[in-house]
């Protein structure tokens, strides 16, 4: 049944979940969002840290690389966490790090104490994703959780546009230094979500059957790598990875090449970045709500191919208008091809390694995804038009291989999401 069926007698899809249902759904979106805000105001202020700390951009770059490299670390330990004792407690923690991170970074006196707290950072935000996703699709009905994925994973786009609007208001007032102290500012949400966020009754089902039946998943990163259940995994890490180097070379360097290739402000960087991340979010929404009419493998390859189509217009033009809404258009594509993420995830892997396999799977692509910033640095110091090739070329066959991927991925739409073991474990001791 999809949330668009009018069946009498059947409630509107918003009144189908319960308060409980809708506290987690907001406790994990809140998390993303804030999450976002810390990571992604590093990327337009790239330029003058190198500036700051008389050091190349490529080694500035290598920072959000390693930030990237680390979410892995984070997102198999808090995946672990999450499947032993519970989604809510990695949650709570992982938004205490990755806030407490971006202030020591802030007050970092050197380049090399900056790149360390940064760095530290990665393990935080790895760790916050699979918490807040499996706590969230858990706890919501599978008649919405396309739409309501969409939106959860589009706050990422609210974060970034946050921090491109805390860039252009705020960078000539408060410096880089303020604008990552800003960052402590999430570890507030950590005293709500510890008195009103409960435990998805999927979950607390599960470890009950897994004890009762002295079948304890100890390790679960294990499990996801037996016979049965690998080539679904080895799908779900392609499909990842390639995601990630699309979004890094549409977003990760579009306003380090806005600055070092054309010269703009910052209030003309920050404008089609805000902009687009806010269409972004918007067109998650909406590709959420076709993932659950035709299905969440099609609410991602159709924006793609799209948006691959798109990618030009604002890499080979130097009219800043063309630029600019050329790029804000691709926050309706490329930019909102992640909302199936949490629920796509979700619904690939059984309850007992939930949290382990969609932590692991999607922040693999990380790694991948941490070679783009220096990839690309390095290739467009020796163009004469700078970032424009190398992110053209990597964007495009980045979105070929992510369309690729899920053509020959399994469709789940519709799928509940129980509290039944359905793998093997090892007897517990």
């Amino acid at each position: 049944m999809t949330m668009t069926a009018d069946v009498p007698g059947q409630v509107p899809w918003w009144k189908e979940p319960t308060k409980d249902q809708w506290i987690a759904w907001i406790a994990a979106w809140l998390g993303w969002t804030l999450d976002a805000f810390d990571f992604t105001i590093f990327l337009l202020i790239m330029v003058p840290i190198s500036q700051t700390f008389h050091v190349p951009l490529i080694e500035v770059t290598a920072v959000f690389t390693i930030t990237l490299w680390l979410r892995l670390v984070g997102a198999v330990g808090s995946g672990w966490l999450a499947d032993r004792i519970g989604r809510k407690a990695p949650l709570m923690i992982s938004i205490l790090w990755y806030s407490i991170c971006n202030l020591l970074a802030g007050i970092a006196p050197t380049f090399w104490l900056l790149f360390l707290f940064r760095a530290l950072l990665g393990i935080g935000m790895g760790a916050e994703w699979p918490a807040g996703a499996a706590l969230a699709m858990e706890s919501w009905p599978a008649r919405s959780r396309g739409l309501m994925s969409g939106v959860l994973q589009g706050s990422w786009s609210i974060g970034f546009l946050a921090s491109s609007l805390a860039y252009g208001l705020l960078y000539d007032r408060i410096g880089w230094r303020g604008l990552l102290i800003l960052g402590v500012l999430p570890a507030l949400a950590v005293v709500w979500i510890r008195f009103y966020v409960k435990e998805p009754a999927v979950w607390v089902e599960n470890r009950r059957i897994q004890r009762e039946q002295h079948h304890e998943f100890k390790a679960p990163l294990l499990d996801i790598f037996r016979l049965r259940i690998l080539p679904n995994t080895i799908m779900a890490c392609l499909w990842m990875a390639s995601g990630f180097i699309i979004y890094y070379s549409v977003y990760g360097m579009f306003a380090t090449h806005l600055q070092k290739d054309l010269h703009l402000s910052a209030g003309m960087v920050a404008m089609p970045i805000a902009m687009a991340n806010l269409i972004a979010f918007l067109a998650s929404g909406f590709w959420g709500y076709v993932a659950d009419v035709l299905g969440r493998r099609w609410a991602m390859i159709i924006p793609a191919a799209i948006g691959a189509l798109v990618t030009p217009f604002y890499l080979m033009f130097d009219s800043y208008a063309v630029v600019a809404g050329a790029f804000i258009l691709q926050g309706a594509f490329l930019g909102a091809i992640y909302g199936q993420n949490p629920a796509y995830l979700s619904e690939r892997f059984p309850t007992e390694v939930r949290a382990t396999a969609s932590g692991f799977c999607y922040h693999q692509g990380a790694i991948w995804a941490g070679f783009t910033g220096p990839v690309l640095t390095y290739f467009a110091a020796g163009q004469p038009a700078g970032f424009t090739i190398p992110m053209l070329i990597s964007t495009t066959a980045a979105a070929i291989v992510f369309v690729v991927t899920l053509l020959f991925s399994p469709e789940t739409r519709g799928k509940e999401l129980v509290s039944q073991i359905t793998l093997v474990a090892e007897p517990a001791e």
